[in-house]
């Protein structure tokens, strides 16, 4: 086998005393690790750029439905009821017993006739209205009251058009 060649030096030129390479620096460890920044290239758009403020708007005919209760309204008395009550009553009575009794017993046909006639009377034109609570966008809250049964459920949002309900 062939030894290398040795290296040829030219004689003018002095011999550079030899020395060491720089020792590369060793890796850093990973807790030692710094984060650099990410290059920025003068082109890009900045990533951030200032955001404008955002303009909320309320609008104060919307909401959302808190509670709807059904209530019911008695009904008038006219007094026809009171009068047919007591007219049934008194038949009926006069039917029960004979002398003092049968008298006693149409009176008291005739009263109680005319009470339960009244009530009847009065369950008869009984009404129902249906009271709906909306709380505004603005956290104020409104009643809507209405006569027929809402097509609604607490928590739809809803806007209110002219004393109205309609779904929003």
């Amino acid at each position: 086998a062939t030894a290398p060649a040795a290296p040829v030096q030219a004689a003018a030129t002095p011999a550079a005393p030899p020395t060491a390479a720089p020792a590369a620096p060793a890796a850093p460890l990973a807790a030692e690790a710094t984060p650099r920044p990410a290059a920025s290239h003068a082109s890009a758009p900045a990533k951030h750029a200032p955001k404008a403020e955002a303009r909320v708007t309320v609008c104060h005919s919307c909401g959302v439905i808190t509670s709807i209760r059904a209530i019911e309204q008695q009904g008038e008395g006219s007094g026809l009821g009171a009068v047919a009550g007591g007219v049934t009553g008194a038949l009926l009575g006069h039917q029960i017993g004979g002398g003092t009794g049968k008298d006693i017993a149409t009176l008291a046909g005739a009263v109680g006739g005319a009470y339960t006639g009244n009530q009847i009377e009065k369950n008869v034109k009984k009404s129902r209205r249906y009271e709906i609570t909306v709380r505004m966008e603005d956290g104020t809250h409104r009643v809507i009251n209405q006569a027929t049964e809402p097509a609604f459920a607490t928590g739809d949002r809803v806007k209110i058009i002219d004393g109205r309900l309609e779904l929003n």
